[in-house]
Order: structure tokens, then C-alpha cells, then sequence
């Protein structure tokens, strides 16, 4: 078995998430510094994984992106999915009409 992404995936998203334009963003949106302890913890056990393919660091990897895949569950939708397309979508597009705001 091989590791959810490359270890240098993780690596690029620990660089990210130190970045100072991240850091500055975060900072404005949430009022805390970002917490990037766990994307470096991840490529570490990555590393680990592909050393000596320790069942621990496999399974510390496995259950840190469970965790990320269930936090982006979270989220709700902005938009509503829709199911079938509208009835008019093969009509042409009206141009001169504005668009309701």
C-alpha cells in the first residue's frame, strides 16, 4: 500500500501553510496564526512510511486524512445541486433581459 499522496505534497502544504501571505490571511480572517503541525507531522510519517514502512506512521498518515476528508464534511453547500437541468436549457440564451440581482 502507498501513502494518500506523495510526501512531498504534504511538505508543499506545510510550506504553504507557513507562508507568510497564509499566515497573513488567516490571521485577518480568524485572528489566530494558522496551526501547521500537523501537515509537517504527516510528511513526516510519510517519510517513514517509505523508509521502513512502519505500521504506526501508515496508520497515524491514514487517520490524519480520515480527519481531513470528515472536517470537509462539514461544510454545507452554498448552492443548492440541482437534480435535472432546467426545462428551458436547450433555449437560447436571452441577452437584452438583465438578469434578476
Amino acid at each position: 500500500a502507498i501513502p494518500p499522496r506523495a510526501c512531498d505534497d504534504y511538505w508543499s502544504e506545510f510550506r504553504h501553510c507557513k507562508s507568510l501571505r497564509n499566515c497573513f490571511h488567516n490571521y485577518y480572517t480568524y485572528g489566530t496564526s494558522p496551526s501547521c503541525k500537523q501537515w509537517k507531522e504527516d510528511y513526516h510519517n510519510c517519510k517513514e512510511w517509505e523508509k521502513h514502512r512502519g505500521a504506526e506512521a501508515k496508520d497515524a498518515l491514514q487517520k490524519s486524512e480520515r480527519n481531513r476528508v470528515a472536517e470537509q464534511r462539514n461544510f454545507t453547500p452554498v448552492w443548492e445541486l440541482r437534480r435535472d437541468p432546467p426545462r428551458d436549457w436547450h433555449m437560447p440564451l436571452n441577452q437584452e433581459k438583465p438578469q434578476d440581482s
